[in-house]
């Protein structure tokens, strides 16, 4: 039942307003499907005059705001909690998705929170430039929940993540005051960057409204290839291979096992491998760089040794052929039930080591597990994911898959990793936070956060545990 009385939802225009369950359950559980939370309401703003009304409205009467962009996210962070200290309500932005102005001179953009970042590629590429952060969800992320979990993406090897392509911001704080930083400027050296600060906050400090983001020229030249390999080592001695002789053009570099290979052309039976043999790993390469730069390092690492077979694209249809299958790997996961889901970070150097010694432990505490790896192995993010044993009982998950997921994540920390590289901390890894993380980091968080929000009203319950 409702714990917010319907004259405080009165308060707030009726056509922002939606109570019926059909209305709310597309927004009260997780992509995965792994978390259903409970809301007395769904708000859908369509400005940021409306977000500062519904922002003092929440801290009178002590709502909870669950702001909420494409709920593509994997950690329990864009969804309310199932059992919620007190009245909640999700505050969903796809309303507000519009794409504002494009200053193709100053490679700029200016889009609202709820913008679809396909979109955002669209509008960009029509004014001869392109945004260079992309990843699977792109028909579904929203340019607000991208900033909020400073999400990363295939291109981050030469353009890093979102913190590295929001030029400006507008945001609505805690107290209902405007946070108006929203200037495309390249250089602003006035105090405190608080836009910085929100990013990557996961809505806990403040409602991210209009955003002005970095582009990128569009590529004159595109090369995209696949290479089969024995090892992960070969794999690191191909991306140091590419970057001495391709330098700054190398935009991705993917590594996926043959794990997350084979189980991707199981589950979607339309997609084609671009090798006709087996590999232990195979890795995805896009170069902003002219075919024969491609051609002479991939043959260059066959006679050495580093690469079993490759193939290059012939056309832009093969290159999205096999950005197919990488992009299809999180759905085709989906598809064979349930998983530990690992969004981890090392250093690129100690990438192999950490992948055997992973492999090895699983091996010895957990027998049968399989490690379904991929992920961005030029800059050390991987989704270093386990699936349970074939036959495994239904509880394995929660009990032996927890237990697997604890002893990953100590492993993380003897490497000085991360155990979240780009999908934020949500519920899912509050607790490992709090157990792993800095305490004098910790301890700052909490304390912005109380600063900004001493109600505690902005996405309750994440990243702290």
């Amino acid at each position: 039942m409702s714990s917010l009385p319907q004259a405080a939802l009165a308060e707030l225009p009726a056509d922002i307003v939606r109570t019926a369950p059909e209305d709310l359950a597309p927004h009260l559980t997780d992509w995965r499907g792994q978390k259903t939370g409970r809301a007395d309401a769904l708000l859908l703003p369509r400005s940021t005059a409306d977000v500062v009304s519904i922002v003092r409205w929440a801290g009178r009467h002590g709502v909870g705001l669950v702001p909420q962009g494409g709920n593509t996210g994997l950690v329990g962070g864009g969804v309310p909690e199932p059992q919620p200290v007190g009245p909640v309500v999700v505050l969903s932005m796809r309303r507000m998705a519009a794409i504002e102005s494009i200053d193709p001179a100053g490679l700029s953009m200016v889009a609202e929170a709820g913008a679809i970042l396909a979109n955002v590629h669209s509008a960009a590429e029509e004014a001869g430039c392109r945004f260079p952060l992309s990843l699977g969800a792109k028909g579904s992320a929203t340019v607000g929940g991208l900033v909020s979990t400073n999400a990363g993406g295939v291109q981050v090897l030469r353009h890093g993540t979102m913190r590295s392509l929001v030029l400006g911001m507008e945001a609505v704080l805690p107290d209902g005051s405007v946070l108006n930083q929203l200037s495309a400027l390249r250089k602003d050296n006035s105090g405190y960057d608080l836009k910085q600060l929100l990013i990557g906050a996961e809505g806990t400090l403040g409602v991210v409204t209009r955003v002005a983001l970095r582009l990128a020229p569009a590529l004159t030249q595109r090369t995209t290839a696949w290479a089969g390999l024995a090892s992960a080592e070969q794999a690191l001695a191909l991306l140091r291979r590419l970057r001495a002789e391709a330098g700054e053009t190398v935009e991705s570099f993917e590594l996926i096992s043959a794990e997350a290979h084979d189980l991707t052309l199981h589950h979607m039976p339309a997609l084609r491998s671009p090798l006709s043999g087996a590999h232990r790993y195979h890795v995805l390469i896009d170069l902003g760089a002219p075919p024969s730069v491609m051609e002479s390092v991939l043959a260059a690492a066959i006679d050495a040794g580093e690469v079993e077979d490759a193939a290059i694209a012939a056309s832009d249809a093969q290159a999205g052929g096999m950005w197919a299958i990488r992009e299809s790997i999180p759905e085709a996961e989906k598809r064979d039930g349930g998983s530990i889901k690992n969004d981890i970070s090392v250093a690129v150097a100690d990438v192999p080591a950490f992948h055997a010694e992973a492999v090895r432990l699983l091996a010895a505490t957990h027998p049968g597990t399989r490690a379904f790896v991929f992920g961005h192995m030029g800059d050390g993010n991987l989704h270093w994911n386990i699936l349970p044993p074939v036959g495994a009982p239904a509880g394995w998950l929660k009990q032996d898959g927890e237990q697997a997921r604890t002893q990953l994540h100590d492993l993380i920390a003897r490497f000085h990793g991360s155990i979240s590289a780009e999908h934020g901390i949500g519920t899912l890894k509050a607790a490992e936070l709090a157990r792993l993380g800095d305490p004098a980091k910790l301890a700052a968080m909490r304390a912005i956060k109380a600063a900004l929000d001493p109600q505690g009203i902005l996405n309750p319950g994440k990243l702290f545990a």
